[in-house]
């Protein structure tokens, strides 16, 4: 089993981020000790000890930084974010996402 996270960096290109960024800290609230940053419009989500999204609204969209245990759930949580953040852009859904993994040094 591989000791090293999975880092994956994601833009959803969408007209209201901070917006969106707020209802998704309030939604995922319920379930986790989400953090919501007005200044820097910053929304963070701590799955676990070992898994975390951090979306930072840019002019154009979302920056997302995705980081969990391996690659596979890395993968999935990029598939639960998209549905969620789709579900409060509804009037632009589907948003165009992005993601690239950094490359191995």
């Amino acid at each position: 089993m591989s000791e090293t996270p999975a880092i994956a960096q994601g833009f959803a290109s969408c007209e209201k981020p901070e917006r969106y960024i707020q209802q998704l800290v309030s939604h995922w609230s319920h379930k986790m000790a989400t953090t919501y940053d007005e200044g820097d419009g910053m929304g963070a989500f701590p799955f676990s000890d070992l898994e975390s999204a951090v979306m930072l609204a840019r002019p154009g969209g979302i920056a997302i930084t995705l980081t969990t245990a391996d690659q596979e759930r890395n993968e999935h949580l990029r598939g639960v974010i998209e549905r969620h953040l789709d579900r409060f852009a509804f009037r632009e859904a589907p948003l165009d996402y992005k993601w690239e993994e950094p490359k191995e040094a």
